[in-house]
């Protein structure tokens, strides 16, 4: 019993003690919040109680709408601004349904960095002989990272990756110049559409010339493109052809659809379709799957899947998005200005900026949601637009005559531009490489890649 007694006043003391201690923590509590103080603690995701008025919020609950109305007819009163800013102070969130704990600040690490974008070009190089032809392409970036530039008579071609050059090919006086350069997907061949109407196939490791594409156009071919085993070509009859370079008739099909030359083609990322622009101020449409239904080679008059005619000049500068398969941006010449967005499933213009100058070129970011376009005349300048609000990003001046082509670079960071005034410039436009591997060196600041060459001044 004795024991039975020592253990039942124990727990006596024991409830005595919790009480008391409930009692206390009870008063300490309501000192606390009579003074203003309110400690919160627990998980900002969990209702903290003590910060919370279930009187006062079980009210506004239940308050009818002339009470509300009433309420804050009195709260809008001038003279009621101080009691309000002082029932805040001294009893923050009391009359909110949940109280939770405030969101911790957001660590530095965790935020957003800003990309900085430097206005003038990493490297300019002068290149003689560049024709201030709007409707050439004759700059391209391979996959292997080697830059070619068609100038004159001469193709030329830079290393990125160790900074050598080379001048590849002397064009025959029969031929005429080099109109547009486009490289294979490998990165080793390279197409040349040449002004006499001839097509070149060359292989840049054995600078060998492997097969001239004779017949295919009546005029210069100021315009290629890629598809796997395909290359098309634009030229300036109007007419755009498919060749199969693995066989010997090569010509497998033959678009008609332009009335005027032909001077930007771009096939699209999954190779099922190809984009046309012209000199008739027209962008075509085409689908692969149409044109391969047959070996021998046809003719199509009018089997594109959708004909935009909502530009007023050449449309020249043409790219594929990355990101949506289906979003084709064209830019019009220097009576249009625009550039314009298109779905090519439904042929819809989902939106046109006007952007106050020729669009000479466009190319999308593999990184970001950013178009970069090219210009003529005005500020000569890229211009930097942010997808799909259209906001201007930032402007790229130093041309001093219009940016007739761009390409970027196989790692999408850097962007190349020739222009009229006969250079060629670097741009770090889309950030920097991914990679950690070791930079390439660079030339001594005071040779210039092409400097081995006597008509590169």
């Amino acid at each position: 019993m004795a024991s039975w007694g020592l253990k039942s006043c124990s727990e006596e003391e024991s409830s005595s003690i919790s009480r008391s201690s409930i009692q206390e923590a009870r008063q300490s509590r309501l000192i606390s919040r009579q003074h203003g103080v309110s400690k919160h603690s627990g998980d900002r995701f969990i209702p903290n109680r003590s910060a919370m008025d279930f009187d006062m919020a079980f009210y506004l609950l239940t308050q009818t709408r002339k009470e509300k109305e009433k309420a804050a007819a009195l709260a809008s009163h001038p003279g009621q601004t101080y009691g309000k800013l002082l029932a805040e102070r001294l009893l923050p969130n009391r009359n909110r349904i949940l109280a939770f704990q405030a969101r911790p600040p957001a660590s530095s690490s965790t935020a957003e960095e800003t990309r900085e974008i430097s206005r003038s070009a990493d490297r300019m190089l002068l290149i003689p002989e560049m024709a201030d032809d709007y409707y050439l392409n004759a700059l391209d970036w391979g996959s292997r990272n080697i830059l070619s530039i068609a100038l004159g008579r001469t193709v030329h071609l830079w290393n990125g990756t160790d900074g050598s050059t080379l001048e590849m090919m002397m064009a025959e006086d029969d031929l005429g110049a080099a109109a547009s350069v486009s490289w294979a997907p490998d990165g080793r061949y390279l197409a040349l559409g040449l002004n006499g109407s001839d097509v070149q196939l060359w292989d840049t490791d054995s600078q060998r010339l492997l097969r001239t594409l004779r017949g295919v156009h009546r005029s210069r071919v100021g315009s290629l493109s890629w598809s796997n085993h395909i290359l098309t070509t634009g030229g300036k009859d109007g007419k755009v052809v498919n060749n199969d370079v693995r066989i010997r008739s090569h010509v497998v099909h033959s678009y008609r659809g332009h009335r005027g030359e032909v001077c930007g083609l771009r096939w699209s990322g999954s190779g099922r379709r190809l984009a046309s622009g012209g000199d008739d101020n027209l962008v075509h449409i085409w689908d692969l799957r149409r044109a391969s239904t047959a070996t021998a080679p046809r003719t199509s008059q009018g089997p594109w899947i959708h004909r935009f005619d909502k530009h007023a000049s050449a449309v020249k500068a043409l790219a594929w998005c990355p990101f949506q398969s289906n979003l084709l941006a064209s830019g019009g010449g220097g009576n249009d200005r625009c550039i314009k967005l298109w779905n090519t499933e439904n042929g819809t213009c989902l939106d046109s900026v006007d952007t106050g100058s020729q669009v000479c070129s466009l190319l999308w970011s593999k990184k970001e949601k950013e178009l970069l376009s090219s210009h003529g005349f005005g500020q000569n300048q890229l211009t930097l637009w942010k997808y799909p609000s259209f906001r201007k990003i930032i402007d790229l001046t130093g041309h001093s005559s219009r940016v007739l082509s761009t390409a970027v670079s196989p790692d999408g960071c850097t962007v190349a531009s020739v222009s009229g005034d006969e250079t060629l410039r670097f741009w770090n436009v889309f950030g920097s490489p991914e990679t950690t591997k070791r930079s390439p060196p660079k030339p001594p600041p005071d040779l210039e890649p092409f400097s081995s060459f006597s008509r590169i001044r």
